[in-house]
């Protein structure tokens, strides 16, 4: 992507790939990827934040594209990620006592962790997809899922080491990464032993359709990344679910206190798990999270609502965030 610089930096006894643009003085909005994604997902956001005077970096989250693979799964959970986060910020914004925050997916999720764990860190908070859910200190995560969508929701098949890996190998990574970024699937992922993925009988035909969002170049650098590295990384973040349980019963209760505004697509899958809305929309977020100030539905857009609708997440984006450099003063 023209413009965009990348290196490689040193953070808690890993080294990390990021992407970054914009002058070297301006705001930082550190971008967080989601899974099975990359700093790649950014490439609109970095672009169109730049241009508006933000310094965007965005991070390979460990265990994906150019960035370190620790081989355990212990050694993903939220405090190895959110470690990994603030060493960066360290590098590239010792000299800004705060930063902006976006996050998406499993970076939504990981930017919860943050904002919880180090919120003066932290100007305001863009979470796309995945609202706050408090800890719940009566169920496992793994096991409470299990029992309300069943042994083949997506996060249960992810946990046995190896396994779903294989599956993706022999349905094809192409086809996996395809329909996993383009498709259109209501409610929560179920994944079925007998073809989870829906393999296509001609994987490789040149003439597969792709939404106008997605083009074959996008999928082909997804493809090349993930060819090198695999899958194993970014299922560990979802085989240390119970670990982080574990980890985080002193945040037990505990309140989001950063500002945040929350987007989603009104054909995301999470959005459209039954009883998300209701929380979202009922109460529960907001009370969950008293610093919530906007929810944004966009319509006619999936879980990759930053790739799908770059510019109007980008505007709000920059909308959240100037109304909070003009409340502080701050800029």
């Amino acid at each position: 992507m023209e413009g965009i610089d990348h290196r490689m930096v040193s953070v808690n006894g890993i080294t990390m790939h990021i992407a970054e643009k914009g002058p070297k003085k301006g705001p930082v909005v550190l971008l967080i990827h989601g899974f099975p994604d990359l700093w790649y997902t950014w490439r609109h956001q970095i672009s169109g934040l730049s241009s508006l005077g933000y310094r965007a970096v965005a991070p390979d989250l460990r265990g994906y594209g150019d960035s370190n693979s620790p081989e355990s799964f212990s050694e993903y959970t939220c405090l190895n990620v959110v470690g990994d986060l603030v060493a960066l910020l360290d590098s590239v914004a010792g000299d800004q006592e705060k930063v902006f925050l976006v996050g998406h997916d499993w970076g939504a999720i990981i930017g919860w962790f943050l904002c919880l764990f180090r919120p003066e860190k932290i100007k305001g908070f863009v979470c796309l997809s995945v609202p706050y859910r408090s800890r719940n200190p009566k169920v496992k995560p793994v096991q409470g899922f299990k029992a309300v969508f069943g042994d083949d929701y997506y996060i249960c098949r992810f946990q046995e080491p190896g396994k779903i890996e294989a599956e993706i190998a022999s349905a094809d990574p192409r086809i996996f990464l395809r329909n996993l970024f383009t498709g259109r699937t209501l409610g929560p992922s179920i994944l079925p032993k007998d073809n989870p993925f829906g393999e296509n009988p001609n994987p490789h035909s040149e003439n597969i359709e792709l939404p106008g969002w997605f083009s074959k170049n996008d999928l082909d650098f997804y493809v090349s990344k993930f060819e090198k590295t695999g899958f194993t990384g970014g299922l560990n973040y979802y085989r240390a679910m119970d670990l982080n349980w574990e980890l985080t019963a002193p945040w037990t209760g505990a309140k989001i206190q950063v500002p945040v505004k929350f987007m989603t697509g009104d054909f995301d899958m999470v959005y459209t798990t039954p009883g998300m809305k209701e929380y979202i929309h009922g109460g529960g977020f907001s009370a969950d999270v008293p610093t919530l100030q906007e929810i944004v539905v966009i319509e006619d857009a999936g879980h990759f609502v930053n790739q799908e609708k770059p510019q109007e997440v980008t505007a709000h984006i920059n909308d959240f965030f100037t109304k909070l450099q003009d409340n502080n003063k701050s800029f």
